[in-house]
Protein backbone atom coordinates (compact mmCIF):
# COMPACT_ATOMS: atom_id res chain seq x y z
CA UNK A 1 0.00 0.00 0.00
CA UNK A 2 2.97 2.45 0.71
CA UNK A 3 4.73 1.52 -2.13
CA UNK A 4 1.56 2.33 -4.58
CA UNK A 5 0.94 5.64 -2.47
CA UNK A 6 4.67 6.70 -2.82
CA UNK A 7 5.72 4.59 -5.29
CA UNK A 8 8.83 3.59 -3.49
CA UNK A 9 9.20 1.15 -0.52
CA UNK A 10 12.21 0.22 2.26
CA UNK A 11 13.81 -2.08 -0.07
CA UNK A 12 14.36 1.21 -2.52
CA UNK A 13 16.02 2.74 0.18
CA UNK A 14 18.15 0.59 1.15
CA UNK A 15 19.40 0.16 -1.96
CA UNK A 16 19.89 3.57 -2.98
CA UNK A 17 22.00 3.94 0.39
CA UNK A 18 23.14 0.82 0.92
CA UNK A 19 23.50 -1.19 4.21
CA UNK A 20 25.44 0.79 5.91
CA UNK A 21 23.52 4.45 5.47
CA UNK A 22 20.18 2.52 5.55
CA UNK A 23 20.82 1.16 9.13
CA UNK A 24 22.41 5.23 10.36
CA UNK A 25 19.21 6.50 8.60
CA UNK A 26 17.27 4.79 10.92
CA UNK A 27 18.71 6.37 14.14
CA UNK A 28 17.74 9.96 11.86
CA UNK A 29 13.97 9.32 12.43
CA UNK A 30 13.29 11.49 15.08
CA UNK A 31 15.79 14.12 13.38
CA UNK A 32 13.49 14.83 10.44
CA UNK A 33 10.96 18.33 10.71
CA UNK A 34 9.98 20.27 8.05
CA UNK A 35 8.21 17.84 6.11
CA UNK A 36 6.80 19.16 3.04
CA UNK A 37 5.13 17.64 0.12
CA UNK A 38 5.11 18.45 -3.32
CA UNK A 39 3.60 17.46 -6.78
CA UNK A 40 7.12 15.59 -7.50
CA UNK A 41 9.03 16.24 -4.64
CA UNK A 42 9.46 15.96 -0.96
CA UNK A 43 11.55 18.48 1.42
CA UNK A 44 12.19 18.51 4.75
CA UNK A 45 15.22 19.22 7.11
CA UNK A 46 17.20 16.82 9.68
CA UNK A 47 19.09 17.89 12.52
CA UNK A 48 22.39 16.25 12.44
CA UNK A 49 25.94 17.71 13.06
CA UNK A 50 24.60 20.70 11.28
CA UNK A 51 20.95 21.27 10.52
CA UNK A 52 20.66 19.64 6.39
CA UNK A 53 18.21 20.50 3.53
CA UNK A 54 17.06 17.21 1.63
CA UNK A 55 14.84 16.62 -1.42
CA UNK A 56 13.25 13.67 -2.48
CA UNK A 57 11.93 13.49 -6.36
CA UNK A 58 9.32 11.09 -6.39
CA UNK A 59 9.54 9.40 -9.95
CA UNK A 60 6.15 7.96 -10.24
CA UNK A 61 7.11 4.28 -11.84
CA UNK A 62 10.68 5.20 -11.88
CA UNK A 63 11.12 5.14 -8.04
CA UNK A 64 12.85 7.75 -5.92
CA UNK A 65 16.04 9.53 -6.21
CA UNK A 66 17.54 12.20 -3.31
CA UNK A 67 19.72 15.02 -2.67
CA UNK A 68 21.31 16.42 0.65
CA UNK A 69 23.44 19.41 1.51
CA UNK A 70 25.52 17.59 3.42
CA UNK A 71 29.00 16.84 2.73
CA UNK A 72 28.49 13.18 1.69
CA UNK A 73 25.43 13.92 -0.29
CA UNK A 74 26.87 16.79 -2.06
CA UNK A 75 29.42 13.81 -3.43
CA UNK A 76 26.10 12.52 -4.81
CA UNK A 77 25.03 9.60 -2.63
CA UNK A 78 21.93 8.69 -1.51
CA UNK A 79 22.96 9.42 2.34
CA UNK A 80 21.48 8.63 5.79
CA UNK A 81 19.63 11.91 6.02
CA UNK A 82 17.88 11.12 2.72
CA UNK A 83 16.70 7.47 4.05
CA UNK A 84 15.19 9.70 7.32
CA UNK A 85 13.15 11.56 5.11
CA UNK A 86 12.43 8.56 3.13
CA UNK A 87 11.24 6.09 5.73
CA UNK A 88 9.39 9.35 7.59
CA UNK A 89 7.70 9.95 4.00
CA UNK A 90 6.95 5.93 4.45
CA UNK A 91 5.49 5.94 7.72
CA UNK A 92 2.65 9.00 6.27
CA UNK A 93 2.41 7.47 2.97
CA UNK A 94 -1.66 7.45 3.42
CA UNK A 95 -1.66 11.18 3.35
CA UNK A 96 1.07 11.44 0.65
CA UNK A 97 -1.66 11.76 -2.37
CA UNK A 98 -3.73 13.97 -0.87
CA UNK A 99 -0.69 16.07 0.12
CA UNK A 100 0.22 15.96 -3.41
CA UNK A 101 -2.67 16.77 -5.05
CA UNK A 102 -2.91 19.59 -2.97
CA UNK A 103 0.57 20.53 -3.78
CA UNK A 104 -0.87 20.73 -7.44
CA UNK A 105 -3.51 22.82 -6.59
CA UNK A 106 -1.45 25.24 -4.70
CA UNK A 107 0.52 25.35 -7.87
CA UNK A 108 -2.18 26.00 -10.40
CA UNK A 109 -3.77 28.61 -7.92
CA UNK A 110 -0.72 30.78 -7.90
CA UNK A 111 -0.05 30.32 -11.68
CA UNK A 112 -3.40 31.47 -12.65
CA UNK A 113 -3.29 34.32 -10.05
CA UNK A 114 0.30 35.42 -11.50
CA UNK A 115 -1.15 35.21 -15.10
CA UNK A 116 -3.86 37.66 -14.05
CA UNK A 117 -1.78 40.42 -12.83
CA UNK A 118 -0.93 43.41 -14.97
CA UNK A 119 2.65 44.49 -15.70
CA UNK A 120 2.42 47.42 -12.59
CA UNK A 121 0.91 44.68 -10.43
CA UNK A 122 4.01 41.76 -10.84
CA UNK A 123 6.47 44.78 -10.46
CA UNK A 124 4.93 45.74 -7.24
CA UNK A 125 5.25 41.96 -6.71
CA UNK A 126 8.24 41.75 -7.01
CA UNK A 127 9.62 44.96 -5.46
CA UNK A 128 7.88 43.66 -2.42
CA UNK A 129 9.77 40.38 -2.41
CA UNK A 130 13.16 42.36 -3.25
CA UNK A 131 12.47 44.40 -0.06
CA UNK A 132 12.53 41.52 2.49
CA UNK A 133 14.63 39.22 0.64
CA UNK A 134 18.37 40.65 0.42
CA UNK A 135 19.83 37.13 -1.66
CA UNK A 136 17.08 37.61 -4.17
CA UNK A 137 17.83 41.04 -4.61
CA UNK A 138 21.43 40.38 -5.20
CA UNK A 139 20.38 37.62 -7.53
CA UNK A 140 18.22 39.80 -9.51
CA UNK A 141 21.08 42.86 -9.81
CA UNK A 142 23.34 40.35 -11.54
CA UNK A 143 20.88 39.54 -13.35
CA UNK A 144 19.87 42.99 -14.45
CA UNK A 145 23.58 44.10 -14.75
CA UNK A 146 24.66 41.16 -17.06
CA UNK A 147 21.64 41.98 -19.43
CA UNK A 148 22.35 45.53 -19.69
CA UNK A 149 26.18 44.21 -20.13
CA UNK A 150 27.40 46.30 -16.92
CA UNK A 151 29.99 44.32 -16.66
CA UNK A 152 31.96 46.80 -14.15
CA UNK A 153 28.92 46.29 -11.63
CA UNK A 154 28.73 42.49 -12.74
CA UNK A 155 32.82 42.17 -11.38
CA UNK A 156 31.85 44.54 -8.13
CA UNK A 157 29.15 42.16 -7.01
CA UNK A 158 31.37 38.87 -7.83
CA UNK A 159 34.43 40.47 -6.06
CA UNK A 160 31.98 41.85 -2.99
CA UNK A 161 30.88 37.87 -3.16
CA UNK A 162 33.92 36.01 -2.86
CA UNK A 163 35.16 38.06 -0.31
CA UNK A 164 35.60 36.60 2.80
CA UNK A 165 35.70 39.16 5.34
CA UNK A 166 31.90 40.20 6.16
CA UNK A 167 31.94 36.49 7.60
CA UNK A 168 35.77 36.72 9.46
CA UNK A 169 34.17 37.73 12.83
CA UNK A 170 37.68 36.90 14.82
CA UNK A 171 39.73 37.24 11.50
CA UNK A 172 38.83 33.93 9.87
CA UNK A 173 35.78 32.20 8.99
CA UNK A 174 34.49 30.36 11.21
CA UNK A 175 32.87 26.27 11.04
CA UNK A 176 29.44 27.72 11.62
CA UNK A 177 29.99 30.85 9.00
CA UNK A 178 31.37 28.79 6.57
CA UNK A 179 28.08 27.47 4.89
CA UNK A 180 26.80 31.06 4.41
CA UNK A 181 29.68 32.58 2.68
CA UNK A 182 29.92 29.17 0.34
CA UNK A 183 26.63 29.78 -0.50
CA UNK A 184 27.94 33.68 -1.78
CA UNK A 185 30.70 31.62 -3.75
CA UNK A 186 28.12 29.46 -5.47
CA UNK A 187 26.07 32.33 -6.34
CA UNK A 188 29.27 33.45 -7.74
CA UNK A 189 29.98 30.96 -9.77
CA UNK A 190 26.07 30.86 -10.91
CA UNK A 191 26.67 35.18 -11.91
CA UNK A 192 29.74 33.81 -14.30
CA UNK A 193 28.13 30.73 -16.14
CA UNK A 194 24.98 33.57 -16.67
CA UNK A 195 27.91 36.06 -17.89
CA UNK A 196 28.57 33.10 -20.31
CA UNK A 197 25.78 32.92 -21.49
CA UNK A 198 24.91 36.60 -22.38
CA UNK A 199 27.56 36.31 -24.53
CA UNK A 200 30.46 37.58 -22.60
CA UNK A 201 32.39 34.69 -22.17
CA UNK A 202 35.89 36.53 -22.40
CA UNK A 203 35.18 38.69 -19.59
CA UNK A 204 33.97 35.52 -17.76
CA UNK A 205 37.28 33.66 -18.25
CA UNK A 206 39.08 36.57 -16.37
CA UNK A 207 36.50 37.33 -13.76
CA UNK A 208 36.53 33.44 -12.53
CA UNK A 209 40.19 33.80 -12.91
CA UNK A 210 40.22 36.50 -10.46
CA UNK A 211 38.15 34.91 -8.37
CA UNK A 212 40.07 31.84 -7.99
CA UNK A 213 42.54 33.53 -6.88
CA UNK A 214 40.99 35.30 -4.33
CA UNK A 215 39.24 32.16 -2.83
CA UNK A 216 43.03 30.36 -2.80
CA UNK A 217 44.25 33.01 -1.15
CA UNK A 218 41.60 32.92 1.22
CA UNK A 219 41.04 29.36 2.13
CA UNK A 220 43.70 28.31 4.68
CA UNK A 221 41.69 31.06 6.59
CA UNK A 222 38.10 29.07 6.67
CA UNK A 223 37.31 26.08 9.04
CA UNK A 224 35.81 24.39 5.60
CA UNK A 225 35.66 21.15 8.10
CA UNK A 226 31.92 19.96 6.08
CA UNK A 227 33.87 20.96 2.40
CA UNK A 228 31.48 23.00 1.48
CA UNK A 229 33.51 26.33 0.89
CA UNK A 230 35.53 24.04 -1.51
CA UNK A 231 32.04 22.38 -3.32
CA UNK A 232 31.28 26.03 -3.69
CA UNK A 233 35.15 26.51 -5.37
CA UNK A 234 35.05 23.87 -7.18
CA UNK A 235 31.53 25.71 -9.36
CA UNK A 236 33.41 28.32 -10.02
CA UNK A 237 36.27 26.62 -11.20
CA UNK A 238 33.62 24.47 -13.53
CA UNK A 239 32.07 28.05 -14.34
CA UNK A 240 36.10 29.32 -15.74
CA UNK A 241 35.92 25.76 -17.76
CA UNK A 242 32.69 26.54 -19.35
CA UNK A 243 33.83 30.30 -20.17
CA UNK A 244 37.38 29.02 -21.73
CA UNK A 245 35.50 26.53 -24.21
CA UNK A 246 33.11 29.46 -25.27
CA UNK A 247 35.49 32.19 -25.35
CA UNK A 248 38.28 30.30 -26.55
CA UNK A 249 41.64 32.06 -25.01
CA UNK A 250 45.25 31.86 -25.92
CA UNK A 251 46.03 28.68 -25.06
CA UNK A 252 49.56 29.71 -24.49
CA UNK A 253 48.13 32.09 -22.09
CA UNK A 254 45.79 29.90 -20.44
CA UNK A 255 48.31 26.79 -20.20
CA UNK A 256 50.94 29.69 -18.14
CA UNK A 257 47.90 30.77 -16.16
CA UNK A 258 47.08 26.49 -15.28
CA UNK A 259 50.23 25.87 -14.98
CA UNK A 260 50.29 28.55 -12.19
CA UNK A 261 47.27 27.77 -10.63
CA UNK A 262 48.46 24.35 -9.91
CA UNK A 263 51.75 24.66 -8.64
CA UNK A 264 51.03 28.19 -6.75
CA UNK A 265 52.25 27.42 -3.41
CA UNK A 266 49.78 30.10 -1.68
CA UNK A 267 46.38 28.81 -3.40
CA UNK A 268 44.69 25.71 -1.42
CA UNK A 269 41.73 25.73 -3.39
CA UNK A 270 40.32 24.47 -5.74
CA UNK A 271 42.03 21.66 -7.64
CA UNK A 272 42.51 22.64 -11.22
CA UNK A 273 43.32 19.89 -13.57
CA UNK A 274 45.33 21.08 -17.00
CA UNK A 275 43.66 18.17 -18.77
CA UNK A 276 40.00 19.48 -18.30
CA UNK A 277 40.96 22.06 -20.78
CA UNK A 278 42.59 19.65 -22.84
CA UNK A 279 39.66 20.35 -25.68
CA UNK A 280 40.41 24.47 -25.42
CA UNK A 281 44.43 24.65 -24.98
CA UNK A 282 44.65 21.87 -28.19
CA UNK A 283 48.17 20.62 -28.74
CA UNK A 284 49.85 23.99 -29.23
CA UNK A 285 48.45 24.58 -25.57
CA UNK A 286 49.36 21.41 -24.16
CA UNK A 287 52.69 21.88 -25.90
CA UNK A 288 52.65 24.68 -23.62
CA UNK A 289 51.46 23.16 -20.91
CA UNK A 290 53.85 20.35 -20.47
CA UNK A 291 56.73 22.94 -21.34
CA UNK A 292 56.07 24.98 -18.13
CA UNK A 293 55.54 21.65 -16.29
CA UNK A 294 59.15 20.45 -17.18
CA UNK A 295 60.72 23.99 -16.40
CA UNK A 296 58.93 23.83 -12.77
CA UNK A 297 60.34 20.76 -12.15
CA UNK A 298 63.88 21.68 -13.11
CA UNK A 299 63.81 24.64 -10.83
CA UNK A 300 62.15 21.93 -8.08
CA UNK A 301 62.83 18.96 -8.37
CA UNK A 302 61.79 17.59 -5.31
CA UNK A 303 58.63 19.63 -5.07
CA UNK A 304 55.58 16.47 -5.16
CA UNK A 305 53.23 19.01 -6.99
CA UNK A 306 55.71 19.66 -9.69
CA UNK A 307 55.94 15.78 -10.07
CA UNK A 308 52.92 14.73 -9.81
CA UNK A 309 51.94 17.58 -12.58
CA UNK A 310 54.50 16.38 -15.14
CA UNK A 311 53.56 12.37 -14.37
CA UNK A 312 49.81 13.28 -15.46
CA UNK A 313 50.77 15.36 -18.51
CA UNK A 314 53.03 12.60 -19.27
CA UNK A 315 50.70 9.43 -18.67
CA UNK A 316 47.93 11.18 -20.61
CA UNK A 317 50.06 11.21 -23.82
CA UNK A 318 50.78 7.85 -23.52
CA UNK A 319 54.86 8.27 -24.01
CA UNK A 320 55.52 5.00 -21.76
CA UNK A 321 59.42 6.34 -22.12
CA UNK A 322 59.36 9.54 -20.65
CA UNK A 323 57.19 8.30 -18.12
CA UNK A 324 59.33 5.70 -17.09
CA UNK A 325 62.27 8.18 -17.05
CA UNK A 326 60.61 10.52 -15.24
CA UNK A 327 59.68 8.23 -12.34
CA UNK A 328 63.59 6.64 -12.42
CA UNK A 329 64.47 10.28 -11.33
CA UNK A 330 62.84 9.45 -7.64
CA UNK A 331 62.78 5.99 -7.02
CA UNK A 332 61.71 5.18 -3.33
CA UNK A 333 63.43 2.91 -1.10
CA UNK A 334 60.82 0.80 -0.63
CA UNK A 335 60.63 -0.38 -4.17
CA UNK A 336 57.50 1.17 -4.63
CA UNK A 337 58.19 3.26 -7.92
CA UNK A 338 60.24 -0.14 -9.47
CA UNK A 339 56.61 -1.24 -9.28
CA UNK A 340 54.76 1.29 -11.00
CA UNK A 341 57.39 1.54 -13.38
CA UNK A 342 56.81 -2.75 -14.15
CA UNK A 343 53.04 -2.16 -14.29
CA UNK A 344 53.60 0.67 -16.79
CA UNK A 345 55.78 -1.70 -18.94
CA UNK A 346 53.25 -4.38 -18.31
CA UNK A 347 50.30 -2.66 -19.83
CA UNK A 348 51.97 -1.55 -22.42
CA UNK A 349 52.49 -4.96 -23.76
CA UNK A 350 56.31 -4.52 -22.74
CA UNK A 351 56.84 -7.75 -20.09
CA UNK A 352 60.37 -8.51 -19.70
CA UNK A 353 61.50 -4.61 -19.45
CA UNK A 354 58.28 -4.83 -17.18
CA UNK A 355 60.42 -7.64 -14.79
CA UNK A 356 63.49 -6.42 -15.50
CA UNK A 357 62.54 -3.26 -13.61
CA UNK A 358 61.20 -5.14 -10.74
CA UNK A 359 64.18 -7.38 -10.56
CA UNK A 360 65.96 -4.39 -10.47
CA UNK A 361 64.08 -3.09 -7.77
CA UNK A 362 64.57 -6.16 -5.87
CA UNK A 363 68.28 -5.74 -6.17
CA UNK A 364 68.27 -1.74 -4.97
CA UNK A 365 66.43 -2.33 -1.92
CA UNK A 366 67.75 -5.88 -0.70
CA UNK A 367 68.96 -4.39 2.24
CA UNK A 368 65.30 -2.38 2.95
CA UNK A 369 63.43 -3.88 5.78
CA UNK A 370 60.19 -1.76 4.90
CA UNK A 371 60.45 -3.36 1.21
CA UNK A 372 57.15 -3.43 -0.53
CA UNK A 373 55.21 -6.63 -0.24
CA UNK A 374 54.15 -6.25 -3.46
CA UNK A 375 57.25 -6.13 -5.45
CA UNK A 376 57.97 -9.49 -4.35
CA UNK A 377 54.99 -11.12 -5.21
CA UNK A 378 55.05 -9.33 -8.55
CA UNK A 379 58.48 -10.88 -9.14
CA UNK A 380 57.67 -14.11 -7.64
CA UNK A 381 54.84 -14.37 -9.82
CA UNK A 382 55.59 -13.94 -12.97
CA UNK A 383 58.75 -16.21 -12.47
CA UNK A 384 56.36 -18.87 -11.10
CA UNK A 385 54.20 -17.82 -14.65
CA UNK A 386 56.90 -18.95 -16.27
CA UNK A 387 58.10 -22.43 -14.83
CA UNK A 388 61.05 -20.86 -12.78
CA UNK A 389 60.32 -22.69 -9.05
CA UNK A 390 63.65 -22.34 -8.08
CA UNK A 391 64.09 -18.78 -8.64
CA UNK A 392 60.45 -18.08 -6.36
CA UNK A 393 62.42 -20.08 -3.83
CA UNK A 394 65.30 -18.03 -3.76
CA UNK A 395 63.21 -14.54 -3.64
CA UNK A 396 61.70 -15.35 -0.61
CA UNK A 397 64.03 -17.23 0.84
CA UNK A 398 66.84 -14.00 0.52
CA UNK A 399 64.01 -11.36 1.68
CA UNK A 400 63.23 -13.72 5.01
CA UNK A 401 67.20 -13.68 5.56
CA UNK A 402 67.12 -10.36 5.61
CA UNK A 403 64.36 -9.73 7.51
CA UNK A 404 65.13 -12.27 10.17
CA UNK A 405 68.60 -10.73 10.63
CA UNK A 406 67.27 -6.84 10.69
CA UNK A 407 64.53 -7.82 13.52
CA UNK A 408 67.51 -9.95 15.22
CA UNK A 409 69.64 -7.14 15.28
CA UNK A 410 66.89 -4.77 16.63
CA UNK A 411 66.10 -7.37 19.57
CA UNK A 412 69.92 -7.72 20.38
CA UNK A 413 70.93 -3.88 19.98
CA UNK A 414 73.96 -5.18 17.43
CA UNK A 415 74.70 -2.65 14.32
CA UNK A 416 72.47 -3.46 11.41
Amino acid sequence: MAREAVGFGEDDLRALAGARSFERGLGYLDAVRGLEVGDGSVTAVVDGTDVYEVELVLGGGEGVSGWCDCPYGQEGNFCKHCVAVGLTVLRRAETVPRQRAAARARASGLEAWLSALSRDELLALVREQLAGDRELRRRLELRAATARSDLGMVRDRIVALIDPRPFARYGAVEYADAPGYARQVAEAAGALRALTAAGHAERAVGLAEEALRALGEAYGEIDDSDGVVGQAAAAVAEAHLEACRVARPDPARLAGWLVGAVLDDGGDVPDIDPLDYADVLGPTGLARTRQLAAEALARRPSGWAERDLMERLVEAEGDVDALVALRARDLDPSGATHLRIAGELESAGRADEALAWAERGLRDCAAEADIDGRLVDYVCSRYADAGRAADVVAVRRDRFRVEHDLTAGVLTGEPR
